[in-house]
């Protein structure tokens, strides 16, 4: 199943328009990753996994693509990325 947009962005305010299409792509894109190696592990021509993998492995770049501009245009996004990895960090090391 995929995802919908959580929120409308005709009615998104211009000021927020744009971290909300970045965030928006980065949905559509975990989405289709997701359904791309699902349909990998099924498919039964080695060929077919081959190039759908390879599809998802494109999908990820972009993930990152979207991503490193949201940190551009999100401060705060960008900080609480740095105290996610941080915690997760520290989870490990115990």
């Amino acid at each position: 199943m995929l995802s919908s947009l959580p929120i409308d962005l005709g009615k998104v305010s211009r000021e927020n328009v744009d971290r909300e299409i970045l965030r928006a792509g980065i949905l559509a894109e975990l989405d289709a990753i997701n359904l791309y190696e699902q349909m990998a592990a099924m498919a039964q021509d080695e060929g077919i996994r081959k190039v759908l993998l390879d599809i998802a492995k494109e999908e990820k770049t972009h993930v990152g693509e979207f991503q490193a501009l949201l940190l551009m245009h999100d401060p705060e996004q960008a900080g609480e990325l740095a105290k996610g990895r941080e915690e997760v960090e520290e989870e490990l090391s115990e």
